[in-house]
């Protein structure tokens, strides 16, 4: 949903303001680095440095992007907690790191709520079940009668604990078909052994889904989420599929470290917002299957704390035991 123009000219109100506080606190002066979630080159990366280009058009300081990939984001997470509160290092990350994690893990080293500041939620959306695109199958009713005449499917996913781990679990409770979970430190190396006949199925972001897709690779069966994608209208959501207790929603947020200054917060906050209105990351983020959003930090805890109940609900329906 692209942004209105009166909406557009307020929030660029907000960023000249917030400029001119920068400016006066020198702030930046120096390179600044986002730590995505993932890997070099995956989905989250790739938002990454298109923010980063905007930031450094607009701030005139080289933007860093370095990933630390593994254990699920923990490590990017922690690496950005633990960083000082001064502006120059935040996070661009999906759910898994703030939420699912906070939930799954008896100890984590970081505090989802009180080692960060909250920035922006810059998009919201779903990930898809992709299947090679020789299987004989074409909607999540074959997937499971293919599982059942089977026995058993291999799945993979980012991470433990992610939302597509999770959508995955919860389609074997609710179908009593066994999926075998596989976890990687990203979405291309689950997707190489899904192409490798290593895994019978696999979830991705859908604009890697589209991509594989026009590459003849691969073939969407589903949706998770509220809605439908964008760029592929024709891909049907879980729940139009009859399978309920898929419509939860990822997103993609901005964090920085507990304790950072207002003035920061809101230089920051208000950069993200203008970005997010321009109508190429707007274009870029919906090929990337993610409705563009750019909220305020209280907005962007309203959703984080909605979250919490709705996730733990899917954990508990999904069977998956905690860490």
């Amino acid at each position: 949903m692209l942004l209105s123009r009166r909406t557009l000219l307020c929030t660029m109100g907000a960023l000249a303001a917030a400029s001119g506080m920068a400016q006066s606190t020198g702030f930046p002066n120096r390179p600044i680095k986002i730590v995505p979630f993932g890997t070099a080159g995956g989905p989250i990366d790739s938002l990454a440095r298109i923010y980063g280009d905007k930031l450094q058009q607009r701030w005139g300081q080289a933007i860093v992007v370095d990933p630390k990939p593994g254990a699920s984001g923990i490590i990017a997470a922690d690496y950005v907690a633990k960083a000082a509160p001064d502006g120059y290092t935040v996070m661009m990350t999906l759910p898994l790191t703030h939420v699912n994690n906070a939930i799954l893990q008896a100890k984590l080293p970081y505090d989802p709520v009180k080692s960060f500041s909250p920035l922006s939620m810059l998009a919201v959306g779903g990930p898809m079940l992709v299947v090679r695109s020789n299987a004989p199958l074409n909607n999540l009713k074959d997937l499971v009668d293919h599982a059942k005449r089977k026995g058993s499917l291999s799945y993979g996913t980012w991470g433990n604990g992610s939302s597509a781990h999770l959508f995955g679990e919860l389609l074997a409770q609710q179908t009593g078909s066994k999926l075998v979970h596989a976890a990687y430190k990203s979405e291309a190396a689950a997707h190489n052994d899904l192409l490798g006949e290593l895994l019978d199925f696999a979830w991705a972001n859908p604009s890697t889904a589209r991509a594989q897709t026009q590459g003849g690779k691969m073939k969407v069966l589903g949706v998770a989420g509220t809605r439908r994608v964008s760029t592929m209208p024709q891909i049907a959501t879980f729940s139009e599929q009859g399978f309920k207790g898929f419509d939860l929603d990822s997103w993609i947020g901005m964090y920085a470290p507990a304790n950072l200054h207002g003035d920061l917060q809101n230089t920051w906050v208000s950069a993200l917002r203008e970005i997010t209105a321009m109508p190429d990351v707007q274009a870029k983020l919906i090929s990337f299957g993610f409705e563009p959003l750019g909220n305020t930090p209280q907005q962007f805890m309203e959703v984080f704390k909605a979250d919490f109940p709705r996730v733990t609900e899917l954990i508990k329906a999904a069977g998956v035991p905690s860490n």
